[in-house]
């Protein structure tokens, strides 16, 4: 995204400026939000891959590079706002879920985090429901069981006797971590605590009785604060070297997907919401969390979003099985961009073969196609040859993953939702959002791309009282950004694609039970 994407001039200066820091599974950006009178404008300031490092005790983060990355970002958005005028406000920071930061008593950071796609949690998710059930796993934290959560990853550490976890005197979340670089101050999230199953959704408090039962130390989890708490203010060199020091530091929506759901342009509460990215999340809004036979037998999770709303959502692969195709074929010598991919899916049959992308062997990095046409043959499946056909079999297969967990959300929310919103750098391909159209039998809204920056910028402006709450804002994002409809249409083939994914699915989830 290059300038400013908004539908319509502006002129004259905005009344404030934020600065929304995006950390994704697969890249980072700094985003300027400026909010005007009736309308968003945004400003790509700084994009920077997030590229996890190989070492031979496992799959890590490299945060010190991400922190240097977001200072940089963090100054040129700085030296933007003072050259025109106008003054940035506030900051905040989302990122995935799951994966955390250790420090000591004095505050320093004990090793670089560890990847959730590291090989530690294996078997630990099993190791836990020996020890507790799954039943109650699910009855206190209200979360989808998956074995890259931080409970597991933390049951990983005290079987391995982790001298890391020994010293350790404070657990956080990987925004919290990057907001007490920026500002000093050591609190947890509510929404990127909720990705953790280590929090009592009942009580909004830390599991402690899971924790201790598992071995796992309760100590490290520290204060818990909702989405929209003013932090602080920019410090240390960072603050005074760039002129931040008066610059607000908010804990936003610092799960990413809570960022993205508030941005969604809806009004009402019959829609559903897809998150498209390196991970689908697809979800509903709710008043309160739903934990119910009907959640537990579907593996729902609840999150907390923003403005006091719950999200009843579903996490499964998402745009990963592309990105990793097209590294597999960036190393054979050509670079595809998604617009390549998805012209060479459309020269493909539809429906030849379909994948079940939840399968355990489809998460971990590797040589995807080869993977995808591995799983095909092992179920008895034409194995998809060329390139578009790979494509089109990984696209297909997450429409129809879409429609299922369409399905599940109906039959937990007890109604029909009459339409989705597609939001993410996954609302931008065309041919899966017409897919989606198509399974799911509802119209699907595209928009808008960068809808987790907006979410961020959405909860810092209503924080700091430039924004009554979450319906004026995405008001504004209904005006501001572009957004796009497609139509459910009859796809020849798709009533037995769904039949064979079901059969593809159950077969998974009765391995898993």
């Amino acid at each position: 995204m290059a300038g400013s994407e908004v539908a319509g001039p502006t002129a004259g200066t905005p009344r404030a400026s934020f600065a929304a820091v995006d950390l994704g599974a697969d890249s980072g950006r700094v985003i300027e939000g400026a909010l005007w009178d009736d309308r968003l404008t945004l400003t790509e300031i700084h994009r920077f891959p997030n590229v996890p490092v190989a070492v031979p005790e496992g799959l890590r983060w490299d945060v010190l590079r991400l922190w240097s990355e977001i200072s940089t970002g963090l100054q040129r958005a700085a030296h933007r706002r003072n050259s025109d005028g106008s003054e940035l406000r506030a900051v905040g920071i989302d990122t995935w879920g799951v994966d955390f930061a250790l420090l000591d008593r004095h505050g320093m950071l004990i090793g670089n985090p560890a990847h959730y796609r590291d090989d530690r949690t294996d078997g630990m998710l099993e190791e836990a429901c020996r020890v507790l059930s799954r039943e109650r796993i699910y009855r206190t934290t209200g979360t989808q069981l998956l074995p890259i959560n931080t409970i597991y990853q933390l049951l990983s550490l005290v079987r391995r006797n982790s001298a890391q976890l020994d010293a350790a005197d404070r657990l956080l979340m990987m925004p919290d971590l990057f907001n007490v670089w920026l500002s000093g101050c050591a609190a947890t999230e509510l929404s990127i605590a909720t990705t953790t199953q280590c929090l009592d959704v009942e009580s909004r408090a830390w599991a402690a009785p899971l924790l201790v039962d598992l071995g796992i130390p309760a100590r490290i989890f520290g204060e818990i604060v909702p989405a929209g708490r003013v932090l602080g203010h920019v410090a240390g060199s960072l603050g005074r070297d760039a002129g931040l020091e008066r610059v607000a530091v908010v804990a936003t929506g610092s799960h990413d997907t809570a960022s993205a759901a508030a941005a969604v342009p809806a009004s009402g509460r019959d829609f559903a919401w897809l998150s498209s990215g390196t991970w689908s999340v697809m979800g509903i809004e709710s008043p309160a969390p739903i934990v119910t036979d009907v959640t537990m037998r579907r593996d729902l999770s609840n999150e907390a979003g923003v403005a006091g709303r719950w999200l009843l959502l579903r996490t499964m692969p998402g745009m990963w099985l592309l990105q990793e195709c097209r590294r597999e074929w960036a190393r054979e010598g050509e670079e595809l961009s998604y617009a390549d991919l998805e012209r060479l899916a459309e020269t493909a049959s539809p429906f030849a073969s379909i994948v079940d992308p939840e399968a355990a062997a489809l998460q971990r990095p590797g040589d995807m196609p080869t993977l995808i046409r591995e799983f095909c043959r092992s179920t008895g499946q034409p194995e998809p040859e060329s390139r578009g056909a790979v494509v089109r079999c990984a696209l297909e297969s997450l429409a129809l993953q879409y429609g299922q967990v369409l399905d599940w959300l109906e039959e937990a929310a007890g109604h029909k939702l009459s339409s989705i919103h597609i939001v993410g750098g996954g609302s931008q391909g065309r041919l899966l959002c017409q897919m989606t159209a198509d399974a799911t039998s509802r119209p699907c809204v595209a928009g808008p791309i960068e809808a987790t920056a907006v979410g961020n910028i959405l909860v810092q402006a209503i924080a700091l009282g430039h924004l009554a709450g979450l319906d004026e804002g995405r008001e504004i994002v209904r005006r501001s950004l572009p957004l796009r409809t497609y139509e459910p249409g009859a796809a020849s083939g798709l009533d037995e694609a769904k039949a064979r994914f079901l059969e593809l699915t159950d077969a998974r989830r009765r391995i898993v039970a």
